[in-house]
């Protein structure tokens, strides 16, 4: 990961996963990046795109964990990424097994 793309994150970090500290949540950038797609502000999702790029995103979305994604948000990207084209069925959430 680049300098750039790592301050980010680490900026991303300390907004959005409030119960870590950042170096902590760095461990874990995936989820980093998963909550600033499920939560974060238009600028916030502006700078992480251009920072990692839309596959990286799409990566994250595709290996995502149960509790990453609000119902909302993993449609929007759903589309918004190409996973699925308008029309067709969205893949189904990560859940935790029971």
């Amino acid at each position: 990961m680049n300098p750039s793309a790592r301050e980010e994150l680490r900026r991303d970090a300390a907004r959005y996963i409030w119960w870590e500290r950042p170096d902590e949540a760095l461990r874990r950038p995936n989820r980093i990046i998963a909550q600033v797609m499920d939560i974060g502000d238009f600028e916030d999702v502006r700078r992480m795109a251009s920072a990692l790029g839309l596959d990286k995103m799409r990566g994250v979305l595709l290996h995502a964990e149960a509790g990453w994604f609000n119902e909302r948000s993993w449609s929007y990207w759903c589309y918004r990424l190409g996973v699925v084209k308008p029309g067709d069925p969205l893949p189904p959430m990560p859940r935790r097994m029971a």
